[in-house]
C-alpha cells in the first residue's frame, strides 16, 4: 500500500507530530500508517506508547471540534454498543458453500468438470490457504466501509459492522475510486492468530474465566458481541479473499483489468491496504500443479500463525467462473481441498443414550477430554447399535479419536491391544432413556427408535428445532427457556408457543417487561415467515433447508402438500424415493394436519411461492436432460424448457414425455429406453421443438 518514499514520510510526520500539534488530516494519515504496520505487516516502527499518544491528540482534537469527526477516522472504530437483535442485511450476492475433496482423484475429476463447462482448453487455477475462522461479507461505498455482515444462511446475514470496525486490519476507508470501483463487496474471514488465542485464554484464566474452545468459535462469537471495546480486546484480524460484487464507473479501465482475474482482485485489495493472501496464493496451468502445491502446503501447515483446514482452488478467469456458473449449493468453479483429518486417542468412560425429536435413538460416547486440532473434545457420537457392534467398542477402552474435516469427532477404532480385561461391553436399551416405553427398530433402518409421540424429549426437541435461526427464528425463545417451560407445564408443544401464557411467564426469574416485550415480538414476527421455514421448522424426516424451499415453491398453500401423490412427489426437483415417502407419511398423518392447521388460526403464514404454468411450445410436456449436449449447457437447456411452458423432471417416470440425451448419458437413458412411453431425442430435436 505503502511506497518506500511515502513510508519515510509518513516516519518524518510522524515524528513531528509526535513533538508539535498537527492538523487533524495529518494525524489521521499517520494513524492509518501505523495501523497498516501493526495490521497487516505485523512491523510496527512506533511504540505502543506513541501510537496511544497520536490516538489521543486525535481524538482530543475531533473532541473539540467535532465538526471535523468523519465516519472513516481512526478514533470512530469504537461505536456504541450494539442492540440484543442483530438486524439482517441481504448480502449483494450470495454466500455460497464450497465443494470439498479429500484427495488428489477429487481435485482431477473436478478438473475434469470445469474443463467441460469452459470453453478453452487454458485453465489456469489459482490456489490459496483456507482459513478456519468465520466468514464476513464488507462493502466499500465511495471509499468508505458502509456495512459489515456475517455470512448467515448465505442469503443474508447478521450487520455487524460495529464489531468489524474493531478489527484493525479492516481498513474504515480506502481509495478504490483510483481503480474507477464506485461500491464493492468483498468476502473474507475474521481470525484470531494461535498466539493471541494463547494470550487471551491465559487472561481468561487469571480473571478465572472458563478458556475459550478454538480460535475459529473465539472468532465467530466475537462478531455477536453486545461491547465493541470487548471485540477490539480479542485483537482480531480479517483476511479478505473473494471479489463478489463491484459496480465500476467511466474510469473503470485500471479496476476492470485487475478484476479479470481472481489473482487481480487479490492484487487490488492488498495494494489498498487490506490483508489477504496474496503472498500465499499461486497461480497454475495444470491440476497435478495444484495437487503437488496442496500436499506441500498441508506439511507446512502448524507453521502458520492461523488455523487452516485446506486449500481453496479457483479457476482464476472471472470469464471462465461464468462460463461455469455455480448450483444453489456452490460455485463450480471453486472448490476445498480438504487436509487429512486430525487424530488422538483417549479413554472411553461411558455412553449415554439420548433420545432426538424424531425418536431415534443415538449412543453418544463421553471419553477423557482430548485436544484435536486446538479443540477440546469430550463427546462423541456412535450413530447407532450397529456401528457400536461393528467397532466392538468397550467401556474403559483406549479408543483412536479423529475429527473428519477437521470439524466433526468420531471414533476410529478401540486400540484392543492396550485392554486390561476390566473392559465392559456396551448394552444398548431395550427401553427409552426418557419415557421407558419399547424401542423398535424399523425394517431396514440401523436406528432404534421411541415411537411415543408424547415422549419428553422428541417433544422439547421439536419445540427447540422449530423456534431455531433457519426454521421460525424465534431467538428469545431459546433451548433453556424450552426446557424450562415445558417441565413448568407452559409448554407442551409446537402450538403452544403461539398461546403462551404470559402473565404466567413474567412471574418467572429473569421475565422482567423487555424480556417480555422481547419474547412477544420475535413469536409475532415469526408468523410472517416464508413457507419453506415452517416446513423445514416442523421436522420432516430427511427434509433440509433446500428441500424445503423445493416443496415451498410447489405449493399455493402447505395443505396442498396433502393431496400429492408418492409420484408427485417424487417428481420435484431432488426429492428421491426415501424423502418422498417421508414426506407423503407426514401429511397422511392427521394429528400432523392438525397441527398445521392449529398454527394456520394462530396467524401462521401457510402460504406457498407457486408460481404460475408457463405458456409456450412446450406447455404441459415434462423433460429430463442427460449426458453431455453439443452445444448448450445443461442448465441453458433446462432453462429454455421452463421458458417455452415445458416442466423438468428429476428422474426417469412414466411422467417423462421427453428424455434429451447428450454423449455419456448412462443410466437414465438405459432406463428410459426400458419404458416405452418415454421419447428418446437429442438436443437439435428439442431445439426444434421450440422452433419448428
Amino acid at each position: 500500500m505503502y511506497t518506500k518514499e511515502q513510508t519515510q514520510v509518513l516516519q518524518l510526520l510522524t515524528s513531528k507530530v509526535l513533538k508539535d500539534a498537527a492538523s487533524v488530516d495529518q494525524l489521521r494519515d499517520v494513524l492509518r500508517f501505523h495501523e497498516f504496520r501493526y495490521y497487516i505487516l505485523n512491523d510496527p516502527l512506533i511504540s505502543d506508547v506513541e501510537y496511544d499518544t497520536l490516538y489521543k491528540s486525535l481524538e482530543k482534537l475531533e473532541t473539540e471540534n467535532p465538526e471535523l469527526i468523519t465516519d472513516d477516522s481512526p478514533t470512530q472504530r469504537i461505536g456504541s454498543s450494539l442492540n440484543k437483535d442483530f438486524v439482517t442485511v441481504a448480502h449483494l450476492v450470495p454466500m455460497l458453500s464450497l465443494d470439498n475433496s479429500y484427495n488428489s482423484q477429487d481435485l482431477v475429476d473436478w478438473d475434469k468438470r470445469v474443463r467441460g463447462l469452459v470453453s478453452s482448453s487454458n485453465i489456469e487455477y489459482s490456489a490459496e490457504p483456507k482459513f478456519d475462522g468465520a466468514s464476513i461479507s464488507l462493502i466499500y461505498e465511495n471509499d468508505k466501509l458502509t456495512r459489515g455482515a456475517t455470512r448467515g444462511d448465505g442469503i443474508a446475514g447478521d450487520d455487524v459492522t460495529t464489531n468489524i470496525r474493531q478489527i484493525g486490519s479492516v481498513p474504515l476507508f480506502a481509495k478504490f475510486s483510483d481503480y474507477g470501483i464506485d461500491k464493492i463487496e468483498i468476502r473474507g474471514e475474521v481470525l484470531m492468530t494461535k498466539e493471541n488465542f494463547k494470550k487471551y485464554n491465559l487472561l481468561l484464566a487469571s480473571e478465572g474465566i472458563p478458556p475459550l474452545a478454538n480460535p475459529r468459535n473465539a472468532a465467530a462469537g466475537s462478531l455477536r458481541m453486545k461491547d465493541p471495546a470487548s471485540v477490539r480486546k480479542r485483537r482480531l484480524e480479517a483476511i479478505l479473499y473473494h471479489v463478489s460484487f463491484v459496480s465500476l464507473n467511466e474510469k473503470k479501465i485500471k479496476g476492470a483489468e485487475l478484476l479479470k482475474t481472481h489473482a487481480g482482485s487479490l492484487e487490488l485489495l492488498t495494494s489498498l491496504g487490506f490483508k489477504t493472501p496474496f503472498n500465499d496464493k499461486r497461480v497454475f496451468s495444470s491440476i497435478e500443479e495444484v495437487v503437488s502445491f496442496c500436499e506441500e502446503f498441508e506439511v507446512r501447515r502448524d507453521t502458520l500463525p492461523y488455523e487452516i483446514d485446506g486449500m481453496v482452488i479457483k479457476v482464476n478467469s472471472v470469464e471462465y467462473q461464468q462460463q461455469t456458473g455455480s448450483t444453489t449449493h456452490h460455485p463450480r468453479w471453486a472448490i476445498a481441498y480438504k487436509f487429512k483429518a486430525r487424530q488422538a486417542s483417549s479413554k472411553l468412560l461411558k455412553v449415554e443414550f439420548q433420545v432426538g425429536r424424531t425418536g431415534s435413538v443415538t449412543p453418544v460416547a463421553k471419553i477423557e477430554p482430548v485436544q484435536i486440532g486446538g479443540v477440546t473434545v469430550t463427546s462423541i457420537s456412535l450413530f447407532n447399535a450397529d456401528v457400536v457392534a461393528e467397532k466392538d467398542l468397550r467401556i474403559g477402552d483406549t479408543v483412536l479419536v479423529e475429527r473428519a474435516g477437521d470439524v466433526i469427532p468420531y471414533i476410529v477404532k478401540p486400540l484392543s491391544e492396550l485392554r486390561t480385561g476390566k473392559e465392559k461391553k456396551i448394552i444398548f436399551p431395550e427401553n427409552c432413556p426418557v419415557c421407558y416405553d419399547p424401542l423398535v427398530k424399523p425394517e431396514g433402518e440401523a436406528i432404534w427408535r421411541c415411537i411415543n409421540i408424547n415422549c419428553e424429549a422428541q417433544v422439547v426437541e421439536r419445540i427447540i428445532h422449530f423456534v431455531s435461526k433457519d426454521a421460525m427464528d424465534i431467538r428469545s425463545l431459546g433451548e433453556a427457556n424450552i426446557r424450562k417451560f415445558y417441565k413448568l407445564g407452559l409448554l407442551k408443544n409446537i402450538p403452544g408457543i403461539y398461546t403462551l401464557d404470559y402473565k404466567e411467564v413474567s412471574k418467572l426469574e429473569g421475565f422482567g417487561e423487555k424480556s417480555m416485550n422481547n419474547l412477544k415480538s420475535a413469536i409475532d414476527r415469526s408468523k410472517a415467515q416464508s413457507l419453506n421455514r415452517l416446513i423445514f421448522g416442523l421436522g420432516i424426516r430427511y427434509v433440509g433447508e433446500t428441500t424445503a424451499k423445493v416443496l415451498g415453491k410447489s405449493v399455493e398453500s402447505i395443505l396442498d402438500l396433502a393431496n400429492f401423490s408418492l409420484e408427485e412427489l417424487q417428481e420435484l426437483k431432488d426429492i428421491g424415493d426415501k424423502v418422498s415417502e417421508s414426506i407423503f407419511e407426514f401429511f397422511q398423518n392427521a394429528d400432523n394436519i392438525a397441527i398445521i392447521k392449529t398454527l394456520a388460526s394462530a396467524g401462521i403464514n401457510i402460504k406457498g411461492d407457486k408460481k404460475e404454468a408457463s405458456t409456450g411450445t412446450l406447455s404441459g410436456k415434462t423433460f429430463l436432460f442427460t449426458g453431455t449436449l453439443p452445444t448448450l449447457k445443461r442448465g441453458d437447456a433446462e432453462k429454455l424448457a421452463e421458458e417455452n411452458g415445458g416442466k423438468l423432471l428429476s428422474s426417469v417416470s412414466n411422467n417423462l414425455n421427453y428424455l434429451v440425451a447428450g454423449d455419456s448419458a448412462g443410466s437414465k437413458l438405459e432406463k428410459a429406453m426400458k419404458l416405452k412411453t418415454i421419447q428418446i431425442i437429442n438436443e437439435q430435436d428439442f431445439l426444434n421443438m421450440i422452433q419448428p
